[in-house]
């Protein structure tokens, strides 16, 4: 079975897979695992190195720093799965995570703090605000409040007419205050109008390119 741990090294990190040469810090990989459940799922690979070079894990220490990574630093708490493989005389430990229903989760921080991440390409992205919103408006069984007034109107001009715009030139053009411009774009995200992008340098929102005009006419 030494070709499937080849075959998934070969890969490389990407956003279902990422490589930990140890794990020393519970804190840290708990925001891998909730990186993971927040987003598709994936997988660790305890005891390879960012190079692919397999280094094998030391010893069963690694099993319980993931538990307590899922169980303590982790709310809620994340189910995960384990396999020990046996390769070059060394051990790698697979941890599967599967894409949650339960998100957003949060890992805890080294200063106590709750944050939720989310898995983009090869790393693992603080969740913005108005992820949170769509989450907490996902599972509401209330469903979404949707009115297209001036406000979502200069929203879907805007974009029509710009690449792109962030949360806080949206509040700063439409002259809004945050809890209604969170209220608007999350909306539109959850309807699936708008896109919502985060990398490391940010968040923006851009126009659904299979947008049709008559969809949202049908708010007005």
């Amino acid at each position: 079975m030494s070709s499937y741990i080849y075959k998934l090294i070969a890969e490389g990190e990407h956003q279902q897979q990422d490589f930990k040469f140890c794990i020393n810090d519970s804190k840290k990989i708990a925001k891998s695992l909730v990186a993971f459940a927040n987003t598709d799922g994936g997988r660790l690979l305890i005891g390879v190195k960012d190079n692919g070079k397999i280094a094998g894990i030391s010893s069963d220490e690694e099993f319980y720093m993931i538990e307590a990574a899922a169980k303590i630093y982790s709310k809620p708490q994340i189910d995960f799965t384990t396999h020990q493989w046996h390769i070059e005389g060394k051990t790698v430990l697979e941890i599967g995570i599967e894409a949650s229903e339960k998100k957003p989760h949060f890992a805890k921080d080294e200063n106590g703090k709750w944050l939720a991440y989310i898995r983009q390409k090869d790393e693992n992205i603080l969740a913005h605000k108005i992820q949170l919103e769509v989450w907490k408006k996902e599972k509401s069984p209330k469903g979404v409040y949707f009115s297209y007034s001036d406000d979502e109107r200069f929203l879907i001009d805007y974009l029509r007419k710009n690449e792109s715009i962030t949360f806080s030139k949206f509040m700063r053009k439409a002259r809004l205050s945050r809890n209604k411009a969170e209220e608007i774009l999350s909306n539109f995200v959850i309807i699936d109008i708008i896109k919502m992008h985060t990398t490391q340098d940010g968040t923006y929102f851009t126009l659904n390119t299979e947008f049709d005009k008559e969809e949202i006419e049908k708010f007005s």
